[in-house]
């Protein structure tokens, strides 16, 4: 089960979490071409271990495991699905 990555994190962008992903899941980081145009960060679903150590690392608690996304936020998971098969 991956986890996903839901609207705290639009225009934060505070990449704690990549520097803590022991499987280099998240994306776009800060040195990748599509970074300023993201409006997010995304865990990629196919790659995403589900260690959680993101989820005490990104400091607008915008990091959830996908069967924990609160009702409001549900729609991310599609969101970064949909990143990923882009």
């Amino acid at each position: 089960m991956p986890h996903i990555i839901t609207e705290p994190c639009i225009g934060t962008k505070d990449t704690s979490c990549v520097a803590v992903c022991p499987v280099d899941c998240i994306h776009p980081k800060k040195d990748e071409g599509t970074f300023a145009d993201a409006t997010q960060l995304y865990i990629d679903p196919d790659t995403c271990i589900d260690c959680g150590l993101c989820v005490d690392e990104c400091p607008v608690k915008a990091i959830f495991p996908e069967d924990d996304v609160p009702a409001e936020w549900k729609k991310y998971i599609e969101v970064n699905a949909i990143h990923y098969k882009s």
